[in-house]
């Protein structure tokens, strides 16, 4: 199946997005098909000292209940937020920083894990140039968009743990075996996942998802990439990472009428139309939406963990 490259954020002609605070709307899914094509003129390869395994600070077996004199910090801050946080906040972060998901391709293999700070030049690349690819605008904004989705990355770093960009690593096979350990890892996707109402988007795209449910938006794989199943493994991660971080059972997606093809990994994954955008929203310059639901699976307790919890 073709890896879907998507983006989730749009630019409305209709608004002015050079102010002191920019904003995008979020869109799941503007996939970029071979309708669309993507060029990545300058592929970006990441160095070996951002291996996936490395982590850094170790997971705590122990959790800390937050009382209203010692539930925050800042010193602690594993992802540097810029924030005070709490003790649950705390644990979180914990969990987004040991967050692994990996996966063996034909091709070769994929391991997925939360962005970094020193990673966001090369997501931003990698997000700018799929974007104007897929609506066509001229290599002269390319600086522009360049400039705007780092604000928004920015701006959505800040608000974790309750939002998380999480990136893909590929390393291929040569005649069929996997390449050395010492070979560099290519960046082969992105995908952003938001957990809980604080961090929703403060402009939501239609149909408008519930703020408090969570909601999986910019995806996009490197189009050298697509059609090894990178796009469908970024979903899942996703996925998998949602049940860890959130209670609820539901994900919500956009995704545009006019991708085909994405909405039809979607409906394989699971997902189902909850609401389509009226015909009006043309009259924005703006596409046609599905808004897509997915009832996620309750994770189960080992047997010999309940029996503990009973006693």
């Amino acid at each position: 199946m073709a890896a879907t490259v998507s983006l989730s954020f749009s630019l409305d002609p209709q608004h002015n997005y050079i102010s002191h605070n920019p904003h995008f709307k979020h869109h799941k899914t503007f996939p970029l098909t071979p309708s669309f094509p993507i060029s990545l003129k300058h592929p970006y390869l990441l160095p070996h000292r951002y291996n996936r395994y490395a982590s850094k600070s170790s997971s705590s077996s122990s959790h800390s209940t937050p009382s209203a004199a010692t539930n925050l910090s800042y010193s602690e801050d594993p992802f540097r937020t810029g924030r005070f946080l709490s003790n649950e906040e705390l644990e979180k972060l914990k969990l987004l920083e040991n967050f692994r998901y990996g996966q063996e391709l034909e091709s070769g293999s994929l391991w997925v894990r939360v962005m970094r700070a020193e990673e966001m030049d090369a997501i931003v690349a990698l997000l700018a140039e799929s974007f104007a690819e897929s609506m066509l605008w001229p290599s002269g904004y390319l600086s522009l968009l360049r400039y705007l989705v780092k604000q928004y990355l920015i701006e959505r770093r800040a608000l974790m743990p309750h939002t998380a960009t999480l990136i893909g690593f590929y390393r291929g096979k040569e005649n069929g075996v996997l390449e050395q350990e010492e070979e560099e890892e290519q960046l082969a996707g992105t995908v952003e996942v938001c957990f809980d109402k604080r961090g929703a988007n403060a402009s939501p795209p239609t149909p408008t998802a519930p703020k408090n449910s969570p909601y999986i938006s910019n995806m996009t794989v490197k189009s050298s990439l697509r059609r090894r199943g990178i796009g469908w493994h970024l979903l899942k991660a996703s996925e998998e990472l949602i049940s860890q971080m959130s209670s609820s059972g539901e994900v919500y997606l956009h995704c545009r009428m006019i991708d085909v093809a994405p909405f039809n990994m979607y409906t394989k994954a699971g997902y189902s139309v909850v609401k389509t955008d009226s015909i009006l929203i043309l009259l924005m310059l703006q596409r046609r939406k599905h808004l897509m639901c997915k009832e996620l699976p309750a994770i189960r307790i080992p047997s010999d963990m309940s029996d503990s919890v009973e006693e």
